[in-house]
């Protein structure tokens, strides 16, 4: 439960893909054995924290897809609204923000790639978090963190303070 006049961002790099066949565009390649563990741990951490988004915001991208279907395993108390979103396919940091600005739920969760992920990581967050790997944010990295703010039309890049930050033990 976050308090009332925030609203709570789970930001999370997706699970590591397979590279298995040439022919695949990077857009349809779907997650490994290791990205399917790190995702299932990642659901459960999420689960133990009682970090439940009402709203998830994910890339079409097959291994996003795949990231938040993997996640959502673990049982959540909420059914959360989920677009899935070609303008997340390998988006920038200013248009993570366009998107995040027009998002419904208080608790939203946000599935994205790299390098704009990590990029929109660093532009959110007052204090970044000391692990050594936030600025890399490797496959399944998560960020959680809160604004005080009644809506997010109101959020400004550096504002927010970090809860968490999460990297599942399989990682790359």
């Amino acid at each position: 439960m976050i308090p009332t006049g925030h609203r709570r961002l789970i930001l999370t790099r997706h699970a590591k893909s397979a590279w298995d066949d040439p022919a695949m565009t990077d857009h349809e390649r779907p997650l490994n054995r290791r990205g399917l563990r790190s995702a299932l741990e990642l659901g459960e951490w999420l689960g133990s924290r009682g970090y439940e988004p009402d709203q998830v915001l994910c890339s079409s991208a097959t291994r996003t897809r795949e990231t938040w279907a993997t996640v959502a395993v673990a049982p959540l108390e909420v059914t959360p609204k989920v677009d899935f979103l070609e303008a997340l396919y390998h988006a920038s940091p200013d248009v993570m923000l366009k998107l995040l600005c027009k998002a419904t739920g208080e608790t939203v969760m946000m599935i994205g790639h790299n390098p704009g992920i990590a990029e929109f990581a660093a532009m959110l967050v007052a204090r970044p978090p000391s692990h050594p790997d936030f600025g890399r944010y490797p496959t399944a990295a998560t960020l959680v963190v809160d604004f005080q703010i009644d809506n997010w039309k109101d959020l400004k890049p550096g504002t927010g303070s970090v809860l968490d930050f999460f990297i599942p033990s399989g990682r790359d």
